[in-house]
This record gives C-alpha cells, sequence and structure tokens, in this order.
C-alpha cells in the first residue's frame, strides 16, 4: 500500500482455470550496491539514538542494522512514479486486464467463507477487498524485490522526504522487535509498501489486524490478516456499507468541465438536473448524498461520478488512476463489463495477455528482451523503438500500444534472410 506522493504500481484469459490459494513467495533478495559513505553512516549513528528513545533497543537497532548499505538507486524513483506518469489508458490496460479479472473470480471462490467473515466484520464488499489486493500484489504473487530495510534507511539518510522516511525505517523496526513480522527476507516495494496488500510499516502498526487468531498480525504469511486489515483500511477511511464507489456516467452537451473533481460535491439532484446521467441506462440514485464528477482524461473520455467510497479507495493511495483501478476492478469482479465510453486516444494500452504476445513477435524478429512475461522493460521499449522506426509508426517512443501490436501482427511471420551467396 501507498501513501499520498509514494504510489506504487505492479505490473488474464477471460476463461483461466481457478487459481489455488497463492501462498507467499520467496522473495528474490536483490543485493544493494555498497555505499561506503560517511553519510549514510552518521545518519545510521543518529537514526540509533532516535529509535533509542522510541523504545526500540540499542542491541535490537544494531542487529537489524549491522550489514545494512545504502542502495542509492531508491533515489531515481522518488519522482518516477507510474501513477503520474504513465497515460492512464495504460497504467488500467496492464491493471484491469481479463487475465487480473479471472484470477480474481477465482479468488472470491476460492476464499468465499474467508471473505463473507471479513464483510460481516467490516462491511466491506469481498471485490473490493480482493480487487485492492490484485491491484497491490497480484493476488499475492508480486511483493516487491527490495530489502526492505535498506531501501527505507537509504531513503531516511538521502533525498527528499527523509522525515517520512525515517518515520517509516523507525516504524519497522518496531514490527521486527514486535515480532509481527521477521528481518529474514523481509523484501517490498523501493518506497517501503510490503506485504499482500502492500501496506507502509506506519499503516501496518496503526491498522493491521490478526484475523486468523495467531496473535500475530502477519501480512506478509496469512491471507486472512491481510485481507481484513485491508477492509479495516477503508472502513478507517471512511467506507460506507452497502453503498457503490460511483458509476460512469453521461454528460450532457456543453457541460462546464470547470465543475468537475473529487472535492467538488454537490447533492446527486443537482447533478440529475444538469442532465448527468448513468451510462447504463439505470436512474441516478433518488437521495441527495453529495457526489462528484470525475473527467480523468477531459471531456472526450469516460465521466464518473462518485461518492464517499471512491473516496476511501483514493486514500489508500492518493492518485486518481490508482483509485480507478480499484474501482473499475471491483466492478469487473461482480460481473461488470467494463467501461463503454472509449479513452481518448487512437493507441489504446495492452493488457498482459497483448502484452506477452507483441513481446513473442519481437523475440520472433531476433530482439533480445528475455521473456515474453508481459513485463514491458527497458529491453522491450528498445525493441519497440527499432521496430516503430522500421515501420514508420511516429513516435518512435518504445511505448508498448495497440498500434504497434497491430503493424507486427499484420506483417506475418518474419522473413528469414537469404542465405548468402557461396563464392
Amino acid at each position: 500500500m501507498a501513501v499520498p506522493g509514494i504510489a506504487q504500481t505492479l505490473p488474464a484469459s477471460s476463461a483461466a482455470p481457478p487459481v489455488p490459494p497463492p501462498v507467499s513467495p520467496s522473495p528474490v533478495v536483490t543485493t544493494p550496491v555498497p555505499v561506503r559513505d560517511p553519510v549514510y553512516a552518521a545518519c545510521i549513528t543518529d537514526l540509533r539514538t532516535v529509535a533509542e528513545k522510541r523504545g526500540i533497543a540499542p542491541a535490537n537497532f544494531d542487529t537489524y542494522t549491522k550489514d545494512l548499505a545504502a542502495d542509492m538507486s531508491v533515489l531515481d524513483l522518488l519522482d518516477a512514479q507510474p501513477e503520474f506518469t504513465t497515460p492512464l489508458w495504460d497504467y488500467l490496460a496492464a491493471l484491469v486486464d481479463d487475465q487480473r479479472v479471472a484470477d480474481g473470480q477465482a479468488m472470491l471462490a476460492t476464499h468465499r467463507d474467508l471473505l463473507d467473515r471479513v464483510a460481516l466484520a467490516y462491511g466491506v464488499d469481498a471485490a473490493t477487498v480482493v480487487a485492492v489486493w490484485g491491484v497491490e500484489s497480484d493476488y499475492g504473487r508480486v511483493f516487491g524485490k527490495r530489502p526492505l530495510l535498506v531501501s527505507l534507511s537509504t531513503l531516511s539518510c538521502f533525498g527528499r522526504r527523509q522525515a517520512f522516511f525515517r518515520g517509516e525505517f523507525l516504524t519497522t523496526l518496531k514490527l521486527l522487535q514486535a515480532g509481527d513480522i521477521r528481518a529474514e527476507g523481509l523484501t517490498g516495494s523501493w518506497a517501503g509498501a510490503f506485504g499482500h496488500t502492500q501496506f507502509m510499516p506506519s499503516t501496518y502498526e496503526r491498522i493491521a489486524v490478526d484475523f486468523d487468531g495467531d496473535v500475530r498480525r502477519n501480512l506478509i504469511d496469512s491471507i486472512p490478516d491481510a485481507l481484513a486489515s485491508t477492509a479495516n483500511y477503508l472502513v478507517t477511511s471512511g467506507w460506507r456499507t452497502g453503498e457503490p464507489w460511483g458509476y460512469e456516467v453521461k454528460l450532457p452537451p456543453g457541460f462546464d468541465i470547470a465543475q468537475a473533481g473529487r472535492t467538488s460535491r454537490k447533492p446527486l439532484p443537482q447533478w440529475a438536473a444538469q442532465g448527468i446521467a448513468r451510462v447504463d441506462g439505470q436512474p441516478l440514485p433518488a437521495d441527495d448524498r453529495a457526489a462528484a464528477v470525475l473527467v480523468p482524461t477531459g471531456i472526450a473520455g469516460p465521466a464518473f461520478l462518485v461518492f464517499k467510497n471512491y473516496d476511501a479507495i483514493y486514500s489508500y493511495n492518493a492518485a486518481e488512476s490508482y483509485a480507478l483501478a480499484i474501482a473499475l476492478l471491483a466492478d469487473r469482479l461482480r460481473g461488470g463489463r467494463g467501461l463503454v465510453t472509449a479513452w481518448p486516444t487512437d493507441d489504446p494500452g495492452l493488457g498482459r495477455p497483448q502484452r506477452r504476445e507483441l513481446q513473442t513477435l519481437l523475440l520472433a524478429r531476433g530482439h533480445a528482451i528475455g521473456t515474453a512475461d508481459g513485463m514491458i522493460g527497458t529491453q522491450t521499449r528498445r525493441a519497440i523503438v527499432v521496430e516503430q522506426q522500421r515501420l514508420g509508426l511516429q513516435p518512435a517512443d518504445g511505448r508498448a500500444g495497440a498500434k504497434i501490436l497491430a503493424a507486427l501482427k499484420a506483417e506475418g511471420p518474419p522473413v528469414a534472410p537469404p542465405e548468402p551467396r557461396k563464392p
């Protein structure tokens, strides 16, 4: 889970077989490049003093930090958060694709009894809880590979927002000392979020619950604890049981876009009087609750009417793109068909099955991009640039969109070059 300004992202056939209950994956621990920086050493010394004042025993602090070395690569990620840098249609295409929907529906079936108990205890519906799980860790498959203490200690000592990250680092040490988590193999996102639903350490300390009854709040190894803690977070953020997050709507001609925005709320009758209507033809609720209109890609793209539960989702990670991903995935998990209005682009984003198809076509053309895993990394983007240039597609920006996929499919299998003539 992320916090305002510290967003994360995690990178589906429609008829996938049931997915077995996920287990916590064995984390792949990346070893930081040692940085023997006197600033880092002095910072850790200062943190030791602060930690003792917060109840962390010096011996424990020394044990947890004795082998730490700064990983300066995390600093580059502070200003490269995909929720704010990726076109919305690309962001949602990757997170709300057929694979994630099918896997999520399998999770709903597999954990039906557990989710029923969570809903009874907290009043948050199963689809929303599972949608958070799916977006945050792909249902427990992707926890993050960075050693948590390394990332948080580095961000505590270098770059901007050091005060925030110092708090998260010290809270992590408190969780370790209390026995909620263990230092061995403790990995997460570059910013310090970890576990099935990616809680930041301070949120873990404040919100996590023991739902499996083992007297330990374990969001890494316990699916019951993780899902119940997620529901508890949403309730704490103002979730209203039984209410929708919102609807996709049609805007009337000439709608004044200056009225839009998550915090610009009006009673429903005022929006209805302007001609705003649900795209599915259903009537708006006949009450005067406050709602806001969102037009995240402008007047030509999809529009949404959102309520308090959207705000609760938004608080999990303060980005409109993230909140829409959770909300739209939850709708799909309930059996919804997805958005009616197209995004205002002639080059829509690709879901993971289509990304794998694109990578397969690139591999067939001799590009050394590794495997067709649906994850668009540097090598895949470089290969796309080469193919865009060869095909005359503009801009040649390395973006994995529908245009380059269609062009490569239309071209057919690559033709092997002729054998050189023998002298």
